[in-house]
């Protein structure tokens, strides 16, 4: 085979070339009308989306039809914006334009399911359907044909923390509870974001204490402060800080404070950057509320006893934090952390000529993510997905609002063409002068040095559900060609979702770093897991 003519291989290739698809059809146009139930308020504003599930023969009935990331193209979405909607006004659904995965006027012939979903404050992209969204019952039709008018019939409940703790195990509860009474809220108001605002602007979170802390006495302790993923919200930090209270109370972690950060907003999250769109972030936490909480509790106040962590966005945010502010922490253990070399953005080469969000060099498509060794969605559906869903709060759209300069409209600069999959040049360089922690590394290698070698130490599995090892693999050689000493794990055959295990502790990874960070604060401890 290796010694065929280049002549030969041509004509072969030409030969067995499939013949070009054609344009699929476009049937007759599936227009739905929306209506609002009279006793859910005078008027309504918001997203208004319609999804389309086909019918599986012997499928158990279910009262939601809904879309997920992870089976991209089960569910036909559409969407658009609505302002006065309102009883007796019916919004007529288009499904045409701003659906995903085709317009429903070329989905197969079949009977599907169909509900409605208002999203009055554009959270869905983030969050899923949530408190306040108005809803629909499902209905079934058949396509072709004509679809009933759907009526948002009722809103969804608002869930306060406790309503989430029913969500658990009785068990589960009983930690949690236990693990409440040493947190305490952090709802500090930040100058350096309410002068870019314009208005108040707070950083919120939870602080998680160690056993026997309190008010009086000469002790200090070590502090981490940890930062969430994309989808964490407030409430899932107050989790996490109840858990890692119970933890330590068990003796399973060492005595230290931890900081739990939320760092979503209404654009996606805010990741603590510094930020053209959505403000100075990472500024009000290093020059505002650290020094503040150190006011506040017995904390080391130094660099040796402060430290970072987070898990996806959370791992990104605190790498850049570590890289912007060396002096100020002591070391990082991000796990997962999104994208830290721009030539591996999710399978996206940014620095390539004519790079494309959707397709390679060889045209075919990106994939984006992955489960045992399986693409379950690409990058162009994962993005026009998010685009039928809403114009911002997905994590596409976030990266733009934490990385990309302002556009004159007031919105940050699309780094990629939502149709075509372009990259836009000029955006992407923005973005890795400011925001390549790789590039940045070893362009300031120099002056980062004394302050930053050896304080990395990142986690990731070999099988990252969103491919985020390939990208942690370039930043080690960075590290590694420049002579540094920081700490890359790349654990065998561990996704984005299971990356803690450790034997039968669902934990067990994050009381390894913990003793870690202990370790680099009081060297020579004789602190145990377990240990009371």
């Amino acid at each position: 085979m290796r010694t065929i003519s280049l002549a030969a291989a041509a004509l072969l290739t030409i030969a067995a070339a499939p013949p070009q698809a054609a344009p699929r059809a476009v049937g007759i146009p599936v227009d739905v009308a929306v209506r609002v139930a009279p006793d859910l308020g005078k008027t309504h504003s918001g997203r208004l989306l319609l999804f389309a599930q086909k019918v599986t023969p012997g499928a158990e009935t279910q009262d939601t039809v809904d879309t997920s990331a992870f089976r991209p193209t089960d569910t036909a979405v559409a969407g658009r914006e609505v302002t006065d909607f309102r009883p007796g006004h019916p919004a007529v659904m288009g499904t045409d334009t701003d659906a995903f995965p085709q317009p429903f006027s070329t989905l197969a012939p079949g009977t599907y399911r169909f509900q409605a979903v208002l999203d009055p404050d554009h959270s869905y992209t983030y969050s899923g359907r949530d408190g306040g969204d108005l809803v629909s019952k499902v209905v079934e039709a058949t396509l072709p044909g004509p679809v009933p008018a759907l009526m948002l019939d009722h809103a969804l409940p608002e869930t306060g923390f406790d309503e989430t703790l029913t969500r658990y195990p009785e068990d589960r509860r009983a930690v949690i509870r236990a693990g409440l009474k040493s947190v305490r809220p952090i709802d500090f108001q930040s100058t350096v974001m309410t002068d870019f605002r314009g208005t108040p602007t707070a950083i919120r979170g939870w602080v998680a204490l160690p056993p026997g802390y309190g008010p009086q006495g000469d002790a200090t302790y070590p502090t981490v402060y940890s930062d969430g993923g994309f989808g964490s919200t407030l409430e899932s930090a107050k989790l996490s800080a109840a858990m890692m209270a119970n933890q330590m109370a068990k003796g399973e972690m060492p005595p230290m404070i931890w900081v739990y950060l939320d760092h979503h907003i209404a654009t996606g999250t805010h990741e603590f950057a510094d930020s053209k769109n959505n403000g100075p972030w990472g500024t009000a936490l290093v020059t505002e509320l650290i020094p503040a909480l150190e006011r506040q509790y017995r904390m080391d106040a130094k660099s040796t006893g402060r430290f970072l962590t987070g898990h996806s966005s959370g791992g990104w945010s605190t790498l850049w934090l570590q890289v912007k502010w060396p002096k100020i922490f002591g070391g990082n253990w991000p796990t997962s952390p999104d994208p830290s070399d721009f030539h591996d953005f999710t399978n996206v080469n940014l620095y390539a000529d004519n790079a494309n969000f959707y397709h390679g060099p060889d045209g075919k498509p990106l994939p984006l993510i992955r489960d045992k060794g399986k693409v379950i969605a690409t990058t162009r559906e994962f993005a026009t997905l998010e685009q039928a869903l809403g114009g911002y709060g997905g994590q596409f759209a976030s990266f733009e609002w934490v990385f990309s300069p302002r556009c004159p409209d007031g919105r940050p600069c699309p780094v990629f063409d939502r149709a075509t999959g372009d990259v836009d040049p000029r955006i992407a360089q923005y973005w890795i002068d400011n925001y390549d922690v790789a590039h940045i590394v070893k362009r300031d290698w120099n002056t980062l040095r004394p302050d930053l070698k050896g304080k990395l130490h990142l986690i990731v599995g070999t099988a990252d559900t969103f491919y985020l090892d390939g990208p942690a693999h370039r930043l080690q050689k960075v590290l590694t060609d420049l002579g540094d000493t920081s700490q890359f794990r790349f654990i065998p055959g561990r996704t984005h979702f299971d990356l803690f295990q450790v034997g039968d502790d669902r934990y067990g990874l994050m009381k390894v770093i913990g003793k870690e960070m202990y370790d680099v604060a009081r060297p020579g401890n004789h602190w145990q897991s377990g240990a009371q």
